[in-house]
């Protein structure tokens, strides 16, 4: 689903051969073997992410693709030391969200980067600019009673408020701090999902889960029923395509 936005997260990033780069929350490892050619042979790309199920994944495509100067860790960025080894950049597409601390998890990233090496983050705008979450989340409430979540809780729009987030970086000691917005339709599911698989994706993938496993089968049937409806219009070739808005956020260290 998001894979759009790797290439235009490393656009953005204009990573530079030689570079010593870290991939922050690097999920399946795309984008890092991505940085890593474009860093090059003298250049290294390290990938962080909380699951072992996903730095296996990233290990066996970065194997798959003949990418030698990848490598993977299973680790919590928000407390790795690196060896104290400072890198040159750090990136993250959608892995920098989910910090319980951010403060102190910027903090510790800014430690990991040299004074004058850069971060570059794409991060959720606002969830009324997202209707792949924003339309969903509408068609769920009529069915399921769901919390309303904290201004700044973990989570995929922590950081929706460009200023939240600046005031994180800066506090951390990045400096420079600047944004830029992207939009457009990505594909709920992923590319070629018909309605059937976006509900299916919605109701086993999303975090009210658990909430719409527990309805009995005609509630749940309702809910299915009331997605495929918001689906359908989102139908194309492609895939059910659905608006999205992005924040591209860099800083200096």
């Amino acid at each position: 689903m998001i894979a759009r936005v790797g290439p235009v997260l490393l656009e953005k990033a204009d990573l530079r051969p030689g570079e010593r780069v870290v991939d922050i929350g690097c999920g399946g490892g795309t984008t890092t073997i991505a940085a890593g050619r474009l860093v090059g042979p003298d250049g290294e790309a390290l990938g962080l992410d909380i699951s072992a199920a996903l730095i296996a994944r990233a290990m066996d495509r970065a194997s798959s693709a003949g990418v030698v100067n990848v490598r993977f860790e299973c680790a919590d960025a928000s407390v790795y030391s690196g060896d104290h080894v400072r890198f040159d950049r750090l990136i993250s597409r959608f892995g920098s969200m989910f910090f319980p601390d951010p403060y102190a998890a910027f903090a510790n990233l800014h430690r990991l980067i040299r004074p004058g090496g850069r971060i570059d983050l794409a991060v959720w705008a606002e969830p009324r600019d997202n209707p792949w979450m924003s339309a969903m989340i509408a068609v769920v409430r009529r069915h399921l009673d769901l919390p309303r979540p904290e201004p700044h809780a973990p989570g995929p729009f922590a950081f929706k408020n460009p200023a939240y987030l600046r005031d994180i970086l800066e506090s951390a000691g990045f400096d420079k701090v600047g944004f830029d917005a992207w939009s457009g339709d990505l594909p709920f599911a992923g590319p070629g999902a018909s309605c059937a698989d976006a509900v299916t994706f919605a109701l086993e993938g999303m975090a009210f889960r658990d909430r719409a496993a527990a309805l009995d089968p005609r509630a749940r049937d309702a809910l299915a029923r009331d997605l495929v409806d918001l689906y359908k219009g989102h139908a194309t070739a492609q895939g059910v395509m659905m608006p999205a808005r992005v924040w591209l956020a860099q800083a200096t260290a």
